[in-house]
C-alpha cells in the first residue's frame, strides 16, 4: 500500500508503479466514488478497449419458460 498527499489545492499524484500498471495516460478520465468511507478511482476506458472481454463466457443459461 503506498500513501499519498492531498496539495492545498485538494489534488493528489498518483505513484509512477500504479500509473504503469494500471497504463494511465495523462488527460485520461477517472471516475470518483464515495463509498463506504473511502475514495474509489475508476480509469475509465474507451469502448474499443473492451472489444472481446467477455470471449469465452458460457452463453447457456437455464432460463424460466416464460423467458424464453
Amino acid at each position: 500500500m503506498q500513501t499519498v498527499k492531498i496539495s492545498p489545492k485538494y489534488q493528489i499524484v498518483i505513484p509512477k508503479s500504479v500509473r504503469e500498471a494500471l497504463n494511465l495516460q495523462p488527460g485520461q478520465r477517472m471516475r470518483l466514488i464515495h463509498y463506504e468511507g473511502r475514495i474509489e478511482l475508476i480509469p475509465e476506458r474507451d469502448f474499443s478497449d473492451l472489444r472481446g472481454f467477455l470471449k469465452g463466457i458460457n452463453t447457456e443459461v437455464s432460463r424460466e419458460e416464460d423467458r424464453v
